[in-house]
């Protein structure tokens, strides 16, 4: 096992509490910390604590050692997965991901929002209670909600999303607020809703989103999405093409080593709307919150439908046996909670609240002991 040095993004919408405190840092920071990058990403790469060396360079030093033979022919000379804190004080940006294919297409094409060639799925854990908008809701009681506002101008979406085939329905009414934005239309929605926030959720979130991105139709088109609040330990999964937008909290993000992001509002970023409409799965997701399968004392996975990475969450405590982490290719272990010995069987480390480490390739499995808990990002 070998420390990890992480670089933190900072970005407007970060907390200037929540990274420093999970570090044991002073708090409030000057600028607001949005994400703790544990990985070999290029943008942000780790660095191995005693050489200081990237974690990205001894990875091309040495692929096969660091990463083992299967990995490299898998997903070439690169850790396919990125590990991150996220905490969020306000509001990101409405976004999704493309599919591997569309990725790879697109980047060759040298288009301007595709920074690499690589899909983006993530998975997203509560480390506190985290809000969050997560795929589309069912149109038709979307309809009823913007309907009930009586707004003249909302009549093309509200019609849109009344149409009984609901991709047609969620395609035409999301292709209508982006690809039209209407300053006006989203200040009459507003005021239409600021008297009624107590009477439904999609009135108050309308209402506390234009607060801060006045005048953006995605402030309309995030009353379509699945409002949600996770409790600590439970997730949502944003495969390709899901539209979605975290809100407010800290978790512990899992995603394919990529930094393609195609955003359609509520941001003062890029925005690309045309592509994050070719790119949208325009289906209702029912139940967007996972929960994890318990594996053994202490010991909880989060499936997943790719081969990029494995998520595995322990609880470590005195008074039980060590908790063993599965695997056998490289892996990250972070410290979320309390002092946990990760023994990789080779150089044991011990890792404080915010702290992790990389194991390379080749330990079948990790021993943890001591108290607090642990998340393990790693290949299948």
């Amino acid at each position: 096992m070998e420390l990890l040095e992480s670089p933190i993004r900072k970005y407007a919408w970060g907390s200037h509490n929540a990274i420093a405190t999970l570090q044991g840092r002073s708090a409030p920071t000057a600028d607001p910390e949005a994400e703790l990058w544990m990985g070999a990403h290029p943008a942000s790469p780790s660095r191995l604590a005693v050489s200081g060396i990237s974690l990205g360079d001894a990875i091309a030093a040495d692929p096969v050692t660091l990463l083992g033979a299967a990995n490299v022919e898998r997903f070439g000379p690169r850790l396919p997965f990125l590990l991150k804190v996220l905490a969020a004080a306000k509001p990101l940006s409405l976004q999704a991901h493309p599919t591997l294919e569309q990725a790879r297409a697109a980047h060759a094409a040298g288009h301007p929002s595709y920074v690499d060639a690589w899909h983006k799925p993530e998975m997203l854990v509560a480390l506190t209670d985290f809000d969050a908008l997560c795929g589309f809701r069912d149109p038709a009681a979307a309809s009823r909600d913007l309907a009930a506002l009586g707004v003249a101008r909302l009549k093309p979406v509200v019609d849109a999303l009344s149409q009984p085939d609901a991709a047609v329905a969620l395609r035409d009414a999301v292709e209508g607020l982006l690809a039209n934005p209407d300053a006006e239309l989203v200040a009459d929605v507003v005021a239409a809703c600021r008297p009624r926030t107590a009477e439904r959720p999609a009135y108050d979130l309308v209402v506390s989103l234009a607060a801060q991105y006045p005048g953006d139709s995605g402030v309309i088109v995030a009353t379509l999405l699945n409002r949600i609040r996770l409790r600590p330990a439970e997730a949502v999964w944003m495969p390709a093409g899901n539209l979605h937008a975290y809100l407010r909290g800290v978790g512990v993000e899992l995603m394919a080593a990529s930094d393609n992001v195609l955003r359609g509002g509520l941001t003062p970023k890029h925005v690309d709307v045309d592509e994050l409409l070719r790119v949208l799965r325009f289906e209702v997701l029912n139940e967007p919150v996972t929960r994890p399968n318990v594996l053994g004392p202490g010991l909880f996975a989060y499936p997943v439908p790719i081969d990029d990475f494995t998520l595995h969450r322990a609880v470590v405590d005195p008074a039980v046996p060590a908790v063993r982490l599965p695997g056998g290719g490289p892996r990250i272990v972070l410290c979320t909670r309390g002092s946990i010995r990760v023994d990789d069987g080779a150089v044991p480390v011990t890792l404080k609240q915010g702290q992790a480490a990389f194991a390379r390739a080749g330990r079948k499995e990790l021993s943890l002991s001591g108290a607090g808990e642990a998340f393990q990002a790693a290949t299948p």
